[in-house]
């Protein structure tokens, strides 16, 4: 099989209610109601080592943005077994707050970034509110930080950070969005992220209302089925779905294990 990996999603916040528009940027006028919003971060483990996928976000931001707060995502791995001090190797699909907080918690992490990301994260385009708000300038000074430590690996465009695990740059949602692609025992799978906020946005066709640029986004749904080669094999970011088609993996926190096969399949 080459290298396999275990791919874990551990929810730690979620917003609720939410209404249509929320979620799709033109929702079916005749959809009264729309699923929760669930966060997550991932970790994917595998040949001797852990590396997380995105860094979520603490309880000050949670209070500043009036999300519900589980359990800080640091925390969450701390009972899922691993130390934030063990981690090498943390992937940061975007630079906004829910993907890019707690990014000081890592003291032995290398960042793993899309250069396109951090320019446009502290270029113009941050001149104007509507695409500055997913973002924290604590966060994104933070990573800045990082880079002057040397301690961030950019990329522009396709790249592996280990045999098996590699970043594609899709953009659309942000300038920079990257989602990941793991090789595991029943096949490719993808990481999309923010890509895909929901299963319905991908499959619908229809974005999420928090976009950069709708082609790239649509171009990237493309890219998503082609690396993930089947269509249970991507994970969106944001879906609940997740949480109720892949096993439990954790008794102590909100984890599912998604190498595994899902109870349900979205093929046709």
């Amino acid at each position: 099989m080459g290298n396999v990996y275990e791919i874990y999603a551990l929810r730690y916040a979620t917003m609720s209610p939410r209404t249509p528009s929320m979620n799709f940027l033109a929702p079916d006028p005749h959809d009264s109601a729309a699923q929760d919003l669930d966060y997550f971060v991932w970790l994917i483990r595998g040949g001797g080592r852990d590396i997380l996928v995105d860094t979520g976000f603490n309880a000050e931001e949670a209070s500043a943005r009036a999300r519900k707060l589980t359990l800080n995502p640091v925390d969450a791995l701390e009972r899922f077994g691993v130390a934030a001090s063990s981690i090498r190797d943390v992937i940061v699909t975007h630079l906004h707050y829910d993907h890019a907080g707690n990014l000081d918690r890592f003291p032995n992490a290398r960042f793993h970034l899309q250069e396109r990301e951090m320019a446009y994260a502290t270029g113009r385009c941050m001149c104007n509110g509507l695409l500055r708000h997913p973002f924290s300038v604590e966060h994104v000074t933070q990573m800045v930080r990082h880079v002057y430590g040397e301690r961030v690996t950019f990329y522009s465009g396709d790249g592996e950070v280990a045999p098996g695990v590699t970043v594609h740059r899709v953009g659309g949602h942000s300038d920079g969005l990257q989602v990941v692609k793991v090789e595991t025992a029943r096949g490719p799978v993808v990481l999309a992220s923010d890509a895909a906020h929901y299963y319905a946005n991908l499959q619908r066709r229809s974005p999420f209302p928090i976009v950069y640029n709708v082609g790239d986004m649509a171009q990237g749904w493309e890219t998503i089925e082609r690396l993930a080669g089947h269509p249970d094999r991507y994970i969106p970011g944001h879906d609940p779905i997740v949480t109720e088609i892949y096993p439990r993996a954790s008794d102590k926190v909100d984890a599912w294990a998604l190498h595994l096969p899902p109870t349900r399949s979205f093929a046709k």
